[in-house]
């Protein structure tokens, strides 16, 4: 994601390299190529001439260190602008009520149903609520089946009144049925149109007013750059909804929805969807967001979702055996199976610092981890616990059982050999604050 406006911008602020100061003169043409990149990046006119005037104004007040070089200084203020353009922090729901009440709203296509179901995975996982998901789209019956569907897979029960063309009372009925039935989370999907309409305004304004929920986001597809800037501004001035979804993170997007969206309507992006699995859905946090765009990676939300997956109990086990040097395969090809579940390899390889500008044109494929997998799953329990008994004839036939190959076998063993050598020689130092901070008793800490 934003892969060119990042380039754009790194770009921009190498022209105050080897400068000494930060002079009216010298920083023209970076905030000129700065306000280039954002228009690029389908940002506001107006918010990218604001948003320059006042990196101007802040960096020609600022006295720079002799230990900070201008260049240096330039991203800071950047990047802290850019935070706060986006909002300053990250803003969550409001889970209050008995039930509490989302609503949701947007456009036809803006992957509204699947973020309903999304993010009543999230919320039953990482919150413990017993969510119930509201199918109020009665003219598209293909979206109540797609939020069955969604519904069956994260264990979720759909609430539908069969044959009904009444989507207020639906949703009325819905919020009966929750409190009667021990749900602390009702979720509304509605109906979207191709484009805004009177007829849905009036009808989602009155499904909001029969039901007063907790909650109207407005779910909007990134990939639409200032048109869903555009079109969250009618539908904040018709609802006035309390937060904005962004879909499709993951894409093309050229990030102009992201960064002028809360400039426009002053609501809060919430969430971010940043891939198609179901729990591929994050809190937006705008400092992290800015860390990105500028090439700085994220690794606080890289720790985040190890310790979603990473078991306390488990990571000191996997610590003890690493410093006995017993880690075998077994072990690491269930290192494998969490980083799986971690989402997106590409998206995670970016939130490492550096790494994602090395990365941007490169096609990291999720099945990378395949013929890994194969070449560990053909091997017997024995050859898995001792990697030492693997010879010319065992690995031969571990190539044949997996379809690959003497050599990528070969290959394999030699990484696996030097990476527990590594973490053998990690084990006393950085690798005991890696495993606290996956099993989430410390390490990493965002200053």
């Amino acid at each position: 994601m934003f892969e060119n406006l990042s380039e754009r911008l790194d770009k921009s602020f190498k022209l105050l390299k080897g400068e000494g100061r930060i002079t009216e003169i010298n920083i023209a043409e970076t905030l000129k190529d700065v306000r280039k990149a954002l228009l690029d990046a389908d940002v506001n006119y107006k918010i990218a001439k604001t948003f320059t005037e006042t990196v101007k104004e802040k960096a020609l007040g600022q006295d720079v260190l002799k230990a900070v070089k201008p260049g240096q200084m330039m991203i800071k203020i950047v990047h802290d602008e850019l935070a706060l353009l986006m909002g300053g922090q990250a803003v969550d729901v409001n889970l209050k009520g008995s039930p509490a009440v989302i609503l949701m709203s947007g456009l036809q296509g803006s992957g509204k149903t699947t973020f309903s179901g999304k993010l009543a995975k999230h919320l039953k996982s990482k919150r413990g609520k017993n969510p119930l998901l509201v199918a109020c789209d009665v003219y598209r019956p293909a979206a109540i089946d797609q939020l069955k569907v969604l519904a069956e897979q994260i264990g979720v029960p759909v609430f539908t009144i069969e044959g009904s063309t009444d989507p207020v009372n639906i949703a009325k009925e819905s919020i009966k049925y929750a409190r009667n039935n021990g749900h602390d989370l009702v979720i509304v999907d509605t109906a979207g149109r191709l484009a805004i309409d009177e007829q849905m305004m009036n009808e989602i304004a009155a499904i909001k007013n029969a039901i007063n929920p907790q909650e109207t986001l407005f779910v909007v597809d990134s990939m639409t750059g200032q048109d869903a800037v555009n079109t969250a501004k009618e539908f904040n001035d018709r609802l006035d909804f309390d937060g904005v979804v962004l879909t499709k993170l993951d894409g093309d997007t050229r990030g102009g929805a992201a960064i002028s969206i809360k400039s426009v309507v002053n609501k809060p992006i919430k969430f971010v969807g940043t891939g198609e699995k179901l729990d591929a859905v994050d809190l937006f946090h705008p400092e992290r967001m800015a860390d990105r765009i500028l090439g700085m990676g994220d690794i606080v939300s890289l720790v985040e979702k190890a310790q979603e997956q990473f078991d306390a109990e488990e990571a000191r086990k996997l610590q003890k055996k690493i410093a006995k040097n017993q880690f075998n395969f077994d072990d690491f090809l269930a290192q494998i199976q969490q980083i799986k579940k971690m989402g997106n390899l590409k998206d995670l390889a970016s939130m490492i610092p550096g790494v994602g500008k090395a990365m941007k044109n490169l096609d990291i494929d999720d099945d990378a981890f395949k013929s890994i997998e194969a070449i560990i799953k053909s091997m017997t329990p024995a050859e898995r616990q001792d990697p030492t008994i693997l010879n010319g004839t065992r690995r031969k036939r571990i190539a044949d059982g997996a379809g690959s190959n003497i050599v990528e076998v070969n290959r394999l063993i030699k990484q696996f050999d030097e990476t527990r050598k590594m973490m053998k020689m990690m084990s006393g130092g950085k690798g005991k604050n890696l495993a606290r901070a996956m099993s989430g008793s410390g390490g990493f800490r965002k200053n």
